[in-house]
């Protein structure tokens, strides 16, 4: 009788620090990144507000990509209970991107890695350790939350007797992000790694991001929704997912919306990036330079016709094109090097609008 005994104690023993956690649900916290209210914290947009989504559109952009929690603890370990849908698979994206949590904490007043995780695949609301054996102490925390995962709840655990709380948000103003996958994130290794993600951190200038891998293609249905924008600023990954024929006939009319709804803003538009396809496939190549062809040759009109509309060009890859993932994606370092790419050119124009 006594080995019963025995596995019975263990059992209850494995779970008592579990059951001894405190959890608070982060949208109680301080969430940052976020592009407009949501009945739901975590979707970036209310579908049922605005309408003329696809049914891939819809689910993406109630997918919290770009959100983050700001939280103030002192615990020694981090438990994580998420709920929600967990749906996108894909060969490009690891699952602690698409499905996980990013975890960064503040040291010396820069942001630095801490951990990761993402739910079991048979048990996706079985808590998680997040963080473990940390030293004591107050720790500033910053947690990404999945770019390609629905989420309906997110308790965030400590251990009894350690604080949690909210923290106020270091990063300034607002400038909204609409884009593609790039945008979005895809075949990044970790939820916070997207570059309006490292822009944020580095600069300390607050990203908002909308970006919908495949459908950034200015559609008038998502105007609506960037038309009801509280932004300083917004910029445009917008040139990445339409063909040259849906750029000449939707950039005027797109700019025209945005400057009605925001006058004075500035509205910054990035070309997009070298895709590595191209190399050695000759379609590809003809279809992805006359993209960029014709980007350039209408923002060289927009840039004279429209008062505070910009371009820049990002560059997302090394000199021998080794920072991409599918042809299509770039890696993390790819991610990193867009980041880098746009912050000089980018703080530029918004210093002229009193954004520092």
């Amino acid at each position: 009788m006594k080995k019963p005994v025995s596995l019975l104690l263990a059992a209850l023993l494995a779970a008592a620090p579990l059951s001894a956690q405190v959890y608070t649900e982060a949208s109680d916290l301080t969430l940052i990144g976020k592009i407009i209210d949501t009945p739901n914290p975590y979707h970036r947009v209310d579908t049922v507000r605005y309408k003329g989504f696809t049914k891939g559109e819809n689910l993406q952009v109630r997918c919290p990509a770009g959100l983050a929690v700001l939280f103030r603890t002192d615990a020694t370990t981090i438990t994580l209970a998420a709920d929600g849908d967990f749906t996108y698979q894909s060969n490009n994206t690891m699952r602690l991107a698409s499905h996980g949590f990013d975890l960064y904490i503040r040291r010396d007043g820069d942001w630095l890695w801490a951990a990761a995780c993402a739910p079991a695949p048979r048990n996706p609301k079985e808590p998680m350790t997040l963080i473990s054996d940390m030293r004591p102490g107050l720790k500033e925390c910053l947690l990404y939350l999945p770019i390609y995962s629905e989420l309906h709840s997110l308790r965030i655990g400590v251990p009894e007797g350690a604080s949690l709380e909210a923290m106020d948000s270091p990063f300034r103003h607002r400038i909204a992000v609409f884009g593609s996958s790039y945008t979005h994130g895809i075949s990044t290794s970790r939820a916070g790694m997207s570059y309006p993600d490292q822009f944020t951190r580095h600069t300390g200038l607050q990203m908002l991001s909308l970006g919908c891998s495949g459908n950034c293609k200015m559609q008038p249905y998502f105007a609506d929704v960037l038309e009801d924008v509280d932004a300083d600023a917004f910029l445009f990954d917008a040139f990445s997912n339409p063909s040259a024929k849906m750029i000449e006939e939707r950039l005027f009319p797109f700019i025209e919306r945005l400057q009605a709804a925001h006058p004075g803003k500035p509205l910054i538009f990035q070309q997009t990036i070298y895709r590595e396809r191209r190399n050695f496939n000759t379609a590809v190549e003809r279809t992805e330079a006359a993209k960029q062809h014709m980007a350039d040759s209408l923002m060289r009109i927009a840039v004279r016709r429209y008062k505070d509309v910009y371009y820049i060009k990002p560059s997302a890859s090394t000199p021998l094109q080794e920072s991409s993932v599918d042809g299509i994606h770039p890696d993390d370092y790819g991610y990193y090097c867009w980041s880098r790419s746009i912050e000089k050119p980018l703080k530029k124009i918004l210093r002229k609008y009193g954004i520092r």
